[in-house]
């Protein structure tokens, strides 16, 4: 494994804890080695030491277990536009590979800033890294893949014109949580809800990704992003592809990847309005968890619009989903952290029980909660026990750390890291979603740069957002879910 931007928090926090988990499971090929490439003046032991803390800080560590991944750790210092580091970097993987016996796979992973992508692939073309004719070669590319449509696309030219899409793997975490896979093993392993998964049934879906952080030390990357390009754009609509999916043919990653491309399609036959379809929000100062806590702007920059809270509403043309909507939203600074897809079925056609309104009882829900405390919850109605028909909402709870003895789910990025090596594309992007949702998305990014807010920040921090969004359901009828 290359790491490029091996010096930033995304290697120290995830991906060499990652490492370490796969390792404590027994789960790494034997033998493997990290290559780290960066920019800082670091030999193998200083690396190894400054990755210590990261692993300590997300993992119970073992002292045996890390002496043996870090000895697998080695580090080169370089610049990403220079030919001559990434020959050294070459002759470096090299010489790793006849010291531990390593098969000729090789697998980079791109941790460096966007702005970096397309330098780091010319520099793997131009020293011979990329190519191998007795092994493997795989590239991983971190989100934001382009920053529209049009400079994903460039992004893809440049990108294909040195791998094939089977080399290729953009990654989304998201996609690696347990839950997320669980969706699909629940709609197509459990013959009791498929056939409920469409319009004659669900009265509308709510797909949530609330965060109680603001923007930190990220103030600077998130000017030039904002909530859509951070968040809406692949995490959010991944989501809605997975719980809008038609059955695959086949649990083969083509065959799920053209699925969920289809659900794009769908979206994109009646694009919605950015005006009355879209609500944004900035948040101002507030109180999280007892704690007084500064708004975005005086986080960044006094006069900024940039948005931290998107809440859209997207409908799907196609025969299952046809007149459902589907409601995303999505905040930093919001009262609690939380991400979950909620599916809201229809209220029974004849409601036989005297004496109780079925509207004060609230629908049947089923949701699934993707962080914190991973599971699926399913709320539905029932009798209160004694002598009357009264009737009550209650809950099934599955959770994961219950039902399978877990504390903590595996780290997402563990499993995404292991699917690279195996070569299993089922939970990467392929280049057409990627440019399907730019082509979303980016009419709501143009809108917004458009017509500056006059009203931010609209939310205090600690809240639930601002009362546009609560407006944007009840204009419909409805309501967020609690979270």
């Amino acid at each position: 494994m290359v790491i490029f931007g091996a010096g930033g928090d995304l290697t120290r926090r995830q991906l060499i804890p990652s490492l370490y988990e796969l390792a404590t499971k027994g789960m790494l090929p034997t033998p493997f080695a990290v290559v780290a490439f960066s920019r800082g003046d670091r030999d193998d032991d200083l690396f190894r030491e400054l990755m210590r803390p990261g692993v300590e800080e997300e993992c119970a560590l073992r002292e045996g277990s890390w002496r043996e991944l870090a000895s697998a750790m080695y580090y080169v210092a370089g610049d990403f536009g220079s030919a001559d580091d990434f020959a050294t970097l070459a002759a470096r993987v090299r010489e790793v590979r006849e010291e531990r016996g390593i098969p000729d796979n090789v697998f980079f992973h791109m941790a460096a800033p966007p702005s970096f992508f397309e330098t780091i692939v010319r520099g793997l073309d131009g020293s011979g890294l990329a190519r191998s004719t007795d092994g493997w070669r795989r590239i991983v590319i971190e989100k934001p893949f382009g920053e529209d449509r049009a400079s994903a696309e460039e992004l893809d030219r440049e990108v294909r014109a040195v791998f094939e899409e089977k080399q290729v793997y953009r990654i989304d975490h998201y996609l690696g949580k347990e839950t997320v896979q669980n969706m699909l093993v629940f709609r197509f392993a459990n013959p009791g809800f498929e056939p409920i998964w469409n319009r004659n049934f669900v009265d509308h879906v709510q797909i949530t990704a609330a965060e109680d952080v603001g923007v930190g030390t990220r103030g600077a990357f998130y000017e030039r992003t904002g909530i859509v390009r951070d968040m809406v754009q692949n995490h959010l609509l991944q989501l809605l592809c997975l719980t809008a999916i038609e059955p695959p043919v086949g649990f083969e990653a083509d065959s799920v990847r053209a699925e969920t491309v289809k659900v794009l399609d769908g979206l994109a036959v009646t694009p919605f309005d950015p005006k009355e379809d879209a609500v944004r929000g900035q948040y101002g100062p507030g109180t999280v968890d007892g704690v007084k806590v500064a708004g975005y702007r005086e986080e960044v920059e006094a006069a900024s619009t940039t948005p931290t809270f998107a809440a859209v509403r997207l409908t799907l043309d196609n025969w299952r989903w046809a007149g459902v909507p589907f409601y995303l939203r999505t905040g930093k600074r919001l009262h609690q952290k939380r991400t979950q897809v909620t599916v809201h079925f229809r209220p029974t056609p004849h409601f036989m029980f005297p004496g109780m309104k079925r509207e004060d009882l609230g629908a049947n829900v089923l949701a699934f909660r993707l962080q914190p405390e991973e599971g699926i919850i399913h709320r539905f109605l029932a009798k209160r026990p004694g002598p009357e028909v009264s009737l009550t909402p209650v809950t099934m709870d599955f959770a994961y750390a219950d039902a399978f003895g877990v504390k903590e789910p595996p780290r997402a990025y563990a499993w995404l890291l292991m699917d690279v090596m195996q070569g299993d594309q089922h939970l990467f992007a392929r280049a057409d979603w990627i440019e399907k949702a730019w082509s979303l998305v980016d009419p709501l990014v143009d809108h917004w740069a458009d017509t500056p807010p006059e009203d931010f920040p609209n939310y205090a921090a600690g809240t639930r957002g601002p009362d546009a969004a609560e407006e944007l359901l009840a204009r419909d009828g409805r309501r967020w879910s609690e979270l």
